[in-house]
């Protein structure tokens, strides 16, 4: 199944690429989702306007991800979540919590789907996360996690 895909998609392509996927990872994933449309002859001008969107935001976002980066980066940001007695936490910290936090630090939105986590944190202390703000612009975050 061919499609153009919409969005970025990790290990596929970026917006505006035509990829060829399995039929049911197309029908069932990605279009749903809203991550691809269906390719059709017509849609050259689509794939067009979908370059041109992302070249021009690429140019004006970079410099702003440098800033954005620096403010990340400065201090460790504290996340306060619900634990029991022995450190554990009730659940794991999730994407949303994280930008939620970053945002309340930095002044700065960060979209949850940037984020990169290894594993689900679990356990109070200091954690690493990464967070993608631009195509070579990552930041390395030292989150606190901290009773409430």
């Amino acid at each position: 199944m061919k499609l153009i895909l919409t969005q970025e998609v990790t290990g596929l392509g970026a917006p505006g690429d035509v990829v060829e996927v399995k039929d049911g990872y197309g029908r069932n994933y990605l279009v749903p989702r809203g991550e691809a449309i269906r390719w059709t002859r017509g849609g050259e001008k689509t794939i067009e306007s979908i370059k041109a969107a992302r070249a021009s935001r690429s140019v004006r976002d970079h410099a702003h991800a440098v800033e954005v980066k620096g403010k990340l980066e400065g201090q460790p940001v504290p996340l306060k979540v619900r634990a029991g007695e022995g450190g554990r936490l009730f659940g794991a910290v999730t994407a949303a919590d994280i930008a939620g936090a970053l945002a309340t630090a930095s002044g700065e939105t960060v979209d949850k789907r940037t984020l990169v986590l290894g594993n689900p944190i679990k356990s109070l202390g200091t954690h690493e996360v990464s967070v993608k703000l631009h195509d070579d612009v990552s930041a390395k975050v030292t989150l606190n996690v901290i009773p409430a």
